[in-house]
């Protein structure tokens, strides 16, 4: 009985069909996201090289003078605007991912929560356990049901539109330029962009199977249908509270 109930009650949840859903949904992903960018973190402390994007984010706070947070912020949100052109499903979530995981690497940074490292000895294991956290946290976030990150979103807008090119050779030219655009503009590049560009997905799959997640059976609300939810709730309650 105890297990069928917090069954149900997950699956409550996870529709978020009423305001206390989608809030403790909101906060499932802002933390699960906070944890991201400690994963992140790890990874550039690691001192080999960042992954793909964060080159780019990297690269842009070099360049521009400005934090991590702001960067990836700024990237996050380009990223997003092209989904919106691209018509693709947006999601509340997606606008707490562009602010948190960046000003989450920012913390982490100011309070030097690890130390740089200084020889691959060090650095490969740091980068893989860091790879791993934000495998799992990415798991904690999906599960919101509030929308996938933009950058994932724009992935499958482009596999959507360029039907003739494989999904995975998109994500190879798009971590590419990414890449390409960060190493211009003096962002680390070393083989712990390789060890995050061949392992991320693979070790993504890995924690997805431990905890039986299947990232597909994820229905997403929209942004507009959780305003639709919450606005609602805020109407019942202004009228109780007139009555």
């Amino acid at each position: 009985m105890i297990g069928t109930a917090v069954k149900k009650r997950f699956t409550e949840l996870r529709t978020n069909r009423n305001a206390e859903s989608i809030v403790l949904n909101m906060l499932l992903a802002a933390a699960s996201l906070f944890l991201n960018g400690f994963g992140i973190h790890l990874t550039i402390q690691a001192n080999l090289g960042a992954g793909p994007w964060d080159v780019l984010n990297l690269g842009l706070s070099r360049y521009f003078g400005t934090l991590y947070g702001n960067a990836s912020i700024l990237v996050s949100l380009s990223i997003l605007m092209i989904d919106i052109l691209l018509k693709e499903p947006i999601g509340i979530a997606m606008f707490i991912d562009a602010f948190v995981v960046g000003k989450a690497v920012d913390f982490f940074n100011w309070t030097h929560a690890v130390p740089v490292c200084t020889s691959a000895a060090a650095g490969i294991p740091m980068m893989l356990i860091g790879l791993v956290i934000m495998a799992y946290t990415q798991f904690a976030y999906m599960i919101s049901s509030l929308g996938c990150g933009p950058r994932d979103t724009l992935l499958v807008g482009l596999a959507k539109r360029i039907k003739c090119i494989p999904i995975g050779v998109i994500s190879i030219i798009l971590l590419s330029l990414a890449t390409a655009g960060g190493y211009l503009l003096g962002g680390p590049v070393g083989i712990g962009t390789l060890i995050c560009a061949f392992t991320s997905g693979p070790i993504m799959q890995m924690a997805f199977r431990t905890v039986h997640f299947d990232a597909t059976s994820i229905h997403h609300q929209t942004l507009l249908n959780t305003m639709r939810v919450l606005f609602a709730r805020w109407q019942t309650r202004s009228a109780t509270g007139n009555a």
